[in-house]
């Protein structure tokens, strides 16, 4: 893999920070140049409206393309310094223009664009050999109220093998007990099952009705 794709995997741009980080508009893509500390180069990174990314390093006095850094076996110190300042920048980016994009299913979208605009939550993605697994947590008592998973069907109980997204809510123990049938609503999946339930996010349980138990579980995140 190469290290635009390593550093963009799983992101989606967003054009308004584009702008606000230095982004030039350039027919209908943006560009934004940067002169390279260590060596004097100028890279010129350009972004796709759809979040495709590409880079390229000049050398200014030659006023032609720089490839070096871009391979593996090439070594030295200033070659070095060349990859060290185009990753960091591709890196930083990364980290101030793009947003976390793991979660593909419709309703997974439409949940997490519902908890912005109400709660104003973003999910954290709280462990690093689990880049599918993230929660969201109450900003006033640290607590958690949902949580997004890709997972097998099999850690559900469905004969598949199957990935399937599902999301994790919380509610009370005499709640659950009604609801819990293994078909639309599952025992919390690596949760406390007493406290916890899971849903398919396959349509089986309309956004609707997600919505109102988002609502609950939130609630019932408050301190006691």
């Amino acid at each position: 893999m190469n290290v635009i794709a390593e550093i963009y995997k799983d992101k989606k741009v967003n054009i308004q920070k584009l702008a606000d980080y230095g982004f030039m508009k350039n027919g209908s893509d943006f560009v934004f140049s940067q002169k390279l500390p260590q060596s004097g180069f100028v890279m010129n990174v350009t972004v796709t409206p759809v979040g495709e990314v590409s880079a390229e390093v000049i050398d200014p006095a030659a006023d032609e393309p720089y490839i070096l850094h871009l391979a593996e076996a090439a070594a030295g110190g200033f070659v070095g310094g060349v990859r060290f300042d185009y990753e960091s920048i591709l890196e930083d980016i990364a980290a101030k223009c793009f947003e976390i994009d793991v979660f593909k299913s419709e309703q997974a979208k439409e949940l997490i664009a519902y908890v912005r605009e109400v709660y104003g939550d973003e999910l954290e993605f709280l462990w690093e050999k689990f880049p599918e697994n993230a929660v969201w947590r109450r900003k006033d008592t640290g607590k958690w109220y949902g949580a997004l998973l890709t997972v097998s069907k099999r850690k559900l109980g469905i004969k598949s093998s199957d990935k399937v997204e599902i999301i994790d809510l919380r509610a009370v123990p005499e709640v659950l007990e009604r609801l819990i049938d293994n078909k639309k609503y599952f025992a919390g999946y690596h949760m406390n099952k007493k406290h916890w339930y899971t849903i398919i996010l396959d349509g089986s349980v309309p956004t609707e009705e997600i919505l109102d138990m988002i609502e609950g579980s939130y609630l019932l995140a408050k301190k006691k």
